[in-house]
């Protein structure tokens, strides 16, 4: 065998050694990704969120769990619409849905320290949507919602 031909059976070998090595490489880490869904005893696992509107006009945007680990919910394409939903600061029973959408120029408002906040230029918003100061002057849109079966639900009126 000369030197050429010694070459390639040792290029050949180390790929087809190293092959395995890179189809397992390119596999999902199913140790740490559950196969099942979501384990029992967690809140998603109790709770699935279907946001096909119902026959009334409600949907799910989320659940109670996430609203209140996160203070809100919210979906930018929500049925067409950019939805936010928090808890009512003076009656934690009662929740807040708004059109996320600043109406000076469109940017999303957030939820912060009882209002609705723009980043973009300082618009801010009282929790019923009604402007507390601008340059914003027209109140953020406000749709009805309620929890219902551990669900957040929002109805979108056409």
């Amino acid at each position: 065998m000369n030197r050429r031909e010694f070459m390639n059976w040792i290029g050949t070998g180390t790929l087809a050694a190293s092959l395995p090595a890179a189809i397992a490489a390119c596999q999902p880490d199913t140790a740490s990704v559950p196969t099942d869904g979501p384990a029992e005893d967690t809140p998603e696992a109790a709770v699935e969120v279907d946001s096909t509107p119902r026959p009334d006009g409600f949907a799910a945007i989320g659940t109670v769990a996430e609203l209140d680990q996160a203070g809100s919910v919210s979906d930018k394409s929500f049925q067409g619409q950019q939805v936010l939903v928090v808890r009512d600061p003076v009656d934690s029973s009662a929740l807040i849905a708004v059109n996320s959408l600043c109406t000076h120029q469109g940017c999303s408002v957030d939820w912060a320290a009882g209002s609705f906040a723009c980043p973009c230029h300082g618009s801010s918003f009282n929790p019923d949507g009604t402007v507390a100061s601008g340059p914003a002057t027209d109140a953020l849109g406000t749709f009805e919602a309620k929890v219902e079966d551990d669900l957040v639900l929002v109805k979108i009126e056409s």
